[in-house]
């Protein structure tokens, strides 16, 4: 019922380790490699793990193109793209897959995450806990399930990680997820478009995976060259009249050094 799909990109020196983390899973999810930029590197370690690679027809075009054609990997109803840098824990899959078994209106299907810092696995900081405390809505399945309580979740900022996250490939359109000119909220972008569709956004508040967070991540580039400030306003006007966002907005851009 549920496919890894592990988004590889260049030479990661943590691509084997989340490769690792898929495999050993509680539930036997199926796992696949897609890529946008095929290499050597990445062919040894798919060849070392006996899996199967999908190379991307159509790169260059931008991460939520490369994202989308990830989601369509999925071999599965149910479908995880795996970021290289990050750790999935034995129980993730196990748990979704359950989660999702008793909420199927699922749009997609959560968990709350962890971060990976040079100390190790941080379970608490001032980031996580405010992405806690947006999420509160969608323990409650009602609100889960309105637009309302979807986009209540999402109106202060993105609080869910994009690699925690499950989709349900036959209620949504795969194709048209991600897809758009943004460099780094293609994720909240994403959320932002589903929230208006029927289903239910199904949140598992137990930390199931890690997320990465280190110098020459993506998101770290991306908030040191500032591009992520113009895209939140953009998002922030999706919710709120242009005055309003423009005030969260500067507050907002705070949060942004807890990933340096």
């Amino acid at each position: 019922m549920h496919t890894y799909v592990v988004l590889a990109y260049k030479e990661s020196e943590y691509l084997e380790e989340c490769i690792k983390s898929v495999l050993n899973q509680k539930y036997p999810s199926k796992v696949v490699v897609a890529t946008s930029t095929p290499n050597e590197f990445i062919q040894n370690i798919v060849r070392k793990y006996s899996l199967e690679i999908i190379v991307n027809p159509n790169p260059g075009r931008g991460i939520g193109y490369d994202f989308d054609f990830a989601v369509s990997c999925g071999k599965t109803k149910l479908a995880t793209v795996a970021h290289q840098d990050d750790i999935y824990d034995y129980e993730y899959s196990d748990l979704i897959v359950k989660a999702y078994k008793k909420n199927q209106d699922s749009l997609i299907v959560f968990s709350d995450y962890y971060e990976i810092r040079e100390e190790g696995k941080v379970y608490s900081n001032t980031n996580l806990k405010i992405k806690r405390i947006l999420l509160f809505p969608l323990r409650s399945r009602f609100l889960a399930s309105t637009k309302f309580g979807k986009r209540l979740s999402l109106r202060f900022g993105n609080a869910i990680s994009c690699p925690a996250v499950t989709f349900d490939k036959d209620n949504i359109n795969t194709n048209d997820i991600f897809k758009c000119d943004f460099v780094c909220d293609v994720d909240w972008y994403a959320w932002e478009k589903l929230s208006k569709k029927s289903g239910k956004f199904t949140f598992i508040k137990k930390p199931l995976m890690g997320h990465r967070v280190h110098e020459d991540s993506t998101t770290t580039e991306i908030i040191n060259g500032r591009i992520r400030t113009k895209e939140d306003l953009i998002m922030f006007q999706k919710f709120w009249p242009n005055f309003i966002a423009k005030f969260i907005n500067k507050f907002y851009v705070k949060a942004e050094d807890s990933n340096n």
